[in-house]
């Protein structure tokens, strides 16, 4: 089971950081159904952005579960150190860096899986955030999370994590691909396996887990001592819970009954809203929703009539019809593969079905 400096987590089924997915209600919720640790959405290493309605929004871990993991990112070491200053003041536990994102609007400003592109960087940015908050008394643990290389041609998740290490990071993730790989193809599993070999940290292994089985299975090819999840877990949070009684016990639960899914997404709402207001909250919820009721009969036509909505009780009631007719029409919710990306590729992401 991975400490992190002082703390002990719960298990090792970690939340992804998803930009725009992964804010404390649904971090909240992944811990209420199995998962043992959640980093949060990545915050700009931009001082003039902290004060943005969308930064303080993002800072806020108020009654959180901990510990509170908050990413950073940016390209500039003082700046990024100056950020894991600013919100270990807030409140986070630990710190993580961005070095794994693929999106363009991150990597064109020399961020995010960009970053592996300069290793003297690397090594000067995660060197800068450990100096700041990672030593002393009062340290906080410094976390990276990277991807494979920058193209298939430049893999250099070996050196990377070396650099790391020697810098004082106490634990490190591995997407199994590398940054022009975006989303597609299969993840690189003995890429992770060679960095877990050399390693003396923890090591985290991420990319196409999507099942208990896959799990199990990402576990013992790669030797990691812990998984971290993210599009698999996007309208099915309880996969922390399927996946932990799963390597506790060798039993699949069974699939979940469709009161228990819309009460659960009820409750995500409704944190949902309070956290967000009424005009922000009923449009960054289309998106849960959506994930909530991929696959389902009807869900097309759900979704197109459930985006014309315009305040959250209208949205409460027509999400709930929805799936009240859904009960009727089986008891539990079944999974079936499916593309998520809709780039022609399997993601190994399993998709709702009635």
């Amino acid at each position: 089971m991975p400490t992190l400096g002082s703390h002990n987590l719960r298990n090792n089924l970690f939340v992804a950081p998803m930009a725009g997915v992964t804010d404390r209600p649904f971090r909240q919720l992944c811990k209420r159904l199995g998962a043992g640790y959640a980093v949060s959405e990545m915050v700009a290493s931009n001082a003039q952005l902290w004060k943005s309605e969308k930064t303080m929004r993002r800072a806020n871990h108020a009654g959180e579960v901990e510990p509170i993991a908050v990413q950073i990112a940016g390209a500039d070491p003082a700046m990024m150190a100056e950020a894991a200053r600013y919100n270990v003041a807030n409140g986070a536990q630990i710190i993580d860096i961005n070095m794994g994102c693929p999106a363009k609007k991150v990597c064109n400003v020399a961020a995010g899986s960009a970053l592996l592109q300069n290793e003297p960087l690397v090594q000067r940015i995660v060197s800068a955030v450990v100096d700041a908050v990672g030593i002393g008394p009062d340290a906080v643990p410094v976390t990276l999370k990277i991807r494979t290389g920058w193209d298939r041609d430049n893999r250099n998740a070996l050196t990377i994590a070396r650099i790391a290490e020697e810098a004082g990071i106490s634990m490190l993730t591995v997407h199994g691909r590398t940054r022009a790989d975006l989303y597609r193809g299969d993840a690189e599993y003995d890429t992770i396996a060679a960095v877990k070999a050399a390693a003396h940290i923890p090591v985290v292994a991420n990319g196409d887990i999507s099942t208990p089985q896959k799990a199990q299975a990402v576990l013992a090819a790669t030797g990691a001592d812990a998984i971290m999840i993210g599009r698999a877990a996007q309208g099915r949070p309880w996969l922390f819970r399927e996946i932990e009684h799963y390597l506790r016990t060798g039993e699949l639960l069974p699939a979940p009954r469709v009161v228990e899914i819309q009460q659960i997404m009820n409750e995500h709402l409704e944190d949902h809203y309070a956290f967000y207001g009424e005009f922000t909250g009923v449009r960054t919820a289309r998106k849960h929703i959506g994930w909530y009721t991929r696959g389902l009969s009807g869900a097309n036509v759900f979704r197109h009539r459930m985006n014309t909505l315009d305040t959250t009780r209208e949205q409460l009631l027509a999400v709930n019809e929805f799936f009240d007719a859904q009960s009727a029409l089986s008891e539990r919710l079944v999974y079936v593969d499916d593309d998520v990306n809709n780039d022609g590729e399997p993601d190994h992401t399993d998709r709702l079905a009635a």
